[in-house]
């Protein structure tokens, strides 16, 4: 049979900062319906990436001395190892640096053009920088952004505008007429009501005032706006190409576009269910078959915010609680519609509660049993009694829930159902009694039973829960000695009979151990004491007034010029063996290539500086260093802190520096 198709996103993470656990909910939860679907026969296609253009990244490249295109290469590789860090399965991480969706968003850009959608005009208004928006002075509350809350300036430039109204009633029929399009149902309220029928804004869609973003091809004092460049990945992930019509599109485009449903947070729910079915509208593209806003999750029950200092980071807490740790919180915690909160003390109690008395517990406590009294063989369920029905039911009744709600993306209420399995698991321990039968050597056949029903059983809740804790679930079938991992092994009593008789148990092993919640509270509170002073510190000293260096004599003008100072391009970079200060590097200068030991190996690593284009003083005498020969110097600032000074990578190689 043929597999169906799922295309599944989640937004784009925006290049500036590394994400919070906020953030790194939503490629969790992506990834456990991604999973599921598989799961159930899908052929999935699971597309996450990054948002890498806007005034927000192009001023803090400037902040930190670098270009933009270094800032967010740095970031993109750090929100794709806490990606990866997750555990994430996905199958194409886009970047809209790439050179294949750059071109796609200026061809599109052009065709609203050209199809009348685009006009210029000037822009005079209120913007959020942080979330590249434009409100007007109703929607500006007391001069903040009424999504993030933070300051917004006047802004006044021209600008191309999309003409919204063209297809206003358009998509206010397609809403009407597609209930599930938008979820949960309250969001789709909140959209139609105070936007859509309270009337649409034509939308600012280029800049003039900053030039990192796609560039118009027709007009080149302009970029274009950031929301135009990154809605748009969701179709040039797929390889779409604005100059062929839907038909003409490649099988792989057409293979998963429309989209079946794109995971979002819900500050970002206008411009996906308005202002992106509308560009698709005018380039006479499918709309996505729904798009689920998924509510926050707030530290306590303040937002997350690196102001607030209540941040946490899902790698850091992985450290700590592991992957599947994390990954468990995540989902588990946060409702359908309403905000999630996470505090350490709630996220310890949960992982001690779910973990590592239910889960963790009762895997434990089965398999040594049947070590015990039967040298890790299976038995064959031969003597049965009500009570084993009764755990039967409760296996079906947990996978019927997980079907009915995963389908629906009730994440939190499908995990809550095979909790409430394990729970009937080992309440059923406690009924059977497996070491008083194990007493009487005429209820072997009984102990035997027992034991292959709690084993069924666990099989069944690993099946279960490998789209939400997949590390966990795959210890347990190794465990277990089971290749019956599929969903299509469960989910009706009469396949209550995984388990093969006659084969054996793995040893067992501790899944999750016991955290000792007021040792490690006290652990991270010193941690955050200590990084709360390290800031004040770091905040006393950037405020402090900058001491006058010890000067340098004085040199002429021929003197200086008598430094040669060139581009090169660091094209190879290895660790000095003997050395823990030195990196190896060789350079190209365009006329010739060189190599230059460098003390810079406590700053940098050398993937960090292959390819970047610096400054180097190329008239320096050979020296060697550790026995290596060193032909010049790269130039870099600091004592205690050292920074390489990078160049522009529009610099030519060899250009004189002066």
């Amino acid at each position: 049979m043929e597999k169906k198709n799922f295309y599944i996103t989640t937004a784009i993470a925006y290049a500036s900062r590394k994400p919070h656990f906020g953030n790194t909910y939503e490629v969790i939860a992506t990834d456990a319906i991604a999973r599921y679907k598989r799961a159930m026969g899908y052929d999935v296609y699971f597309c996450t990436g990054t948002d890498e253009h806007g005034q927000k990244i192009e001023n803090l490249a400037k902040e930190a001395g670098i270009t933009p295109k270094q800032y967010v290469d740095g970031v993109a590789g750090e929100i794709k190892q806490v990606w990866d860090g997750m555990n994430t399965s996905y199958d194409y991480f886009i970047r809209t640096t790439d050179a294949n969706h750059e071109e796609a968003v200026k061809k599109i850009f052009a065709k609203f053009f050209k199809n009348g959608d685009i006009y210029k005009s000037k822009y005079e208004g209120w913007y959020c920088t942080p979330c590249e928006s434009f409100f007007t002075d109703t929607q500006a509350v007391d001069g903040k952004c009424p999504d993030c809350g933070r300051p917004v300036q006047k802004a006044s430039e021209e600008s191309y505008f999309f003409n919204m109204n063209k297809y206003a009633d358009r998509l206010l029929e397609y809403i009407d007429t597609h209930p599930d399009f938008i979820a949960p149902e309250s969001r789709k309220k909140e959209m139609v009501n105070n936007f859509l029928k309270a009337g649409l804004q034509d939308l600012c869609v280029s800049r003039t005032s900053f030039k990192w973003g796609v560039p118009v091809d027709f007009d080149d004092k302009h970029v274009i706006y950031v929301w135009v460049d990154a809605l748009c990945n969701y179709i040039t992930a797929l390889g779409y190409d604005p100059d062929k019509s839907y038909e003409e599109q490649s099988e792989h485009f057409k293979k998963y576009w429309p989209c079946d449903v794109h995971i979002i947070g819900k500050d970002i729910l206008r411009f996906h269910t308005i202002y992106w079915p509308i560009f698709l509208m005018a380039l006479d593209l499918p709309l996505p078959k729904q798009i689920f806003g998924h509510p926050w999750f707030n530290f306590g029950t303040d937002k997350m915010s690196k102001s607030r200092g209540n941040v946490i980071y899902a790698d850091e807490l992985a450290e700590r609680f592991g992957v599947d740790g994390v990954r468990h919180y995540a989902l588990a915690e946060m409702p359908f519609a309403a905000d999630g909160s996470i505090t350490y003390e709630n996220v310890i109690k949960r992982f001690n509660t779910d973990l590592v008395n239910n889960l963790g517990n009762l895997v434990k406590r089965t398999l040594d049993m049947q070590k015990k009294y039967f040298d890790k063989e299976i038995q064959a369920p031969t003597c049965t009694d009500a009570l084993d029905a009764e755990l039967k039911e409760a296996c079906v009744k947990a996978y019927e829930g997980v079907i009915a709600n995963m389908d629906t993306f009730h994440i939190a209420d499908a995990i809550d159902c095979i909790f409430e399995m394990f729970n009937r698991a080992n309440k059923y321990i406690d009924e059977t009694t497996p070491w008083t039968l194990a007493k009487d050597e005429s209820m072997k056949a009984r102990l035997g039973t027992v034991l292959y029903n709690l084993l069924e059983a666990i099989r069944w809740g690993a099946v279960m829960l490998n789209p939400f804790i997949p590390g966990t679930s795959e210890e347990i079938f190794a465990e277990l000695g089971t290749d019956k991992c599929g969903f299509d092994s469960i989910g009706t009593v009469d396949k209550f009979c995984g388990m093969e008789s006659g084969k054996c148990v793995a040893d067992s092993k501790v899944l999750f151990a016991r955290i000792d919640e007021a040792k490690m509270l006290s652990e991270l509170e010193a941690e955050l004491d200590a990084k709360r002073k390290a800031a004040e510190a770091e905040a006393a000293k950037a405020q402090a007034k900058l001491e006058a260096p010890e000067k340098m004599p004085e040199i002429n003008f021929d003197a200086f010029m008598a430094v040669e100072m060139r581009c090169a391009k660091i094209i190879a970079c290895e660790k000095v063996e003997k050395s823990k200060k030195l990196l190896k590097i060789q350079v190209d200068l365009g006329y010739e290539q060189r190599q230059v030991v460098s003390g810079i190996a406590k700053y940098y690593t050398p993937e960090q500086l292959i390819g970047k284009k610096v400054a180097m003083v190329t008239n320096l005498a050979p020296a060697k260093l550790c026995g290596i020969e060193s032909f010049g110097m790269i130039l870099a600032s600091g004592e205690e802190d050292v920074r390489v000074l990078f160049l522009d990578d529009a610099v030519e190689l060899g250009a004189r520096i002066r």
